[in-house]
């Protein structure tokens, strides 16, 4: 990778991914603060007196632990969609543009390799990504330890966010897929863009109801399971064991179709 160009390409994208972590902290925040038994309760009832509209947004689970809480109202939907965002924007921003208004012919007039140019890129995508889940993974044990100290399983949220982390990694694969492979700006961002909120569509309405829960077979996000990764269950550690191959795999095919490309530069 090109130090120059990664040091560039994060404070260039550290600014929006401040804003998403903003935005997740304060959710964070107001998320543990409910873990309360008579909030619960009424939550509980709320649950229940709108069981399909919970379930679509990944928050159909009672919890009992605060653990379990904060897993049934972040994970189905707040650490899912906000950093599918922040991943849209970075690869606009770090590819996209630079095709679209012609001066990726700067980067690649350097002593510089296509591949390496790409790889820097994504690079810098992983980075922001990882950077992003070390400061939410901060933020969700110290507002724990604050409001409820000791009552946080922290061996399983680690679990959880790792494979959190691996779904991150197949979502900006397959971005970052999509914006090496088509020429047209609108396309290369919103192919990879729009399967993903097919993907996030999909997961909601198969949760509604069984008739639809086939969905869930065809969705690569149901290999996720922050339950089953908080409780080291077997299948849950696969899933995630896939999606972060095949994000990495998209990483890898995106680099490959821009190094044989025809850039009209």
């Amino acid at each position: 990778m090109n130090s120059t160009l990664l040091a560039k390409e994060l404070k260039s994208n550290a600014f929006v991914a401040i804003i998403i972590f903003a935005v997740l902290g304060m959710y964070i925040a107001c998320i543990v603060m409910m873990f309360d038994p008579s909030l619960g309760e009424s939550l509980n009832m709320m649950m229940d007196s709108m069981p399909e509209l919970f379930a679509a947004f990944g928050m159909g689970t009672q919890a009992t632990t605060l653990l379990d809480f904060m897993l049934n109202y972040l994970y189905g939907f707040l650490l899912t969609v906000f950093p599918f965002v922040l991943i849209l924007i970075m690869a606009n921003k770090l590819m996209v543009r630079y095709l679209d208004r012609g001066t990726m012919s700067y980067l690649l007039a350097t002593p510089n390799s296509r591949v390496r140019v790409a790889l820097t890129l994504a690079g810098a995508m992983i980075i922001v990504l990882a950077l992003l889940m070390v400061l939410t993974t901060a933020a969700e044990i110290a507002c724990a330890e604050l409001m409820f100290p000791g009552d946080l399983d922290i061996p399983g949220l680690f679990r959880a966010n790792v494979g959190l982390f691996c779904l991150w990694t197949f979502l900006a694969g397959m971005c970052f897929f999509s914006a090496c492979t088509f020429s047209n700006a609108g396309a290369a961002l919103w192919v990879g863009g729009g399967a993903g909120i097919a993907f996030f569509l999909m997961q909601m309405v198969a949760k509604v109801g069984d008739k639809l829960a086939f969905l869930d077979k065809v969705n690569p996000l149901a290999l996720f399971d922050s339950y089953g990764l908080a409780t080291s269950d077997a299948s849950a550690y696969a899933g995630s064991a896939i999606l972060l191959a095949l994000g990495i795999a998209l990483f890898a095919l995106a680099i490959g179709v821009f190094n044989r490309r025809d850039l009209s530069i």
